[in-house]
């Protein structure tokens, strides 16, 4: 009884992306590039730099 419950529970309604689905990132589109490498890097870099400038002690 578990697994037919279970099994039920589990099915993707249809028209929906499966995650299977999914293709490997191709990093040689710009856009993906952009998005998934260095926005990210730049979003950490400037929040180490926030962080240290509101860290400083103002005179």
């Amino acid at each position: 009884m578990l697994i037919i419950l279970y099994s039920l529970l589990i099915q993707l309604p249809q028209g929906t992306r499966n995650p299977d689905d999914n293709s490997p990132m191709d990093f040689s589109n710009p856009f993906d590039l952009i998005v998934y490498i260095i926005l990210p890097i730049l979003l950490i870099i400037f929040y180490i730099l926030w962080r240290r400038s509101k860290r400083r002690p103002k005179d």
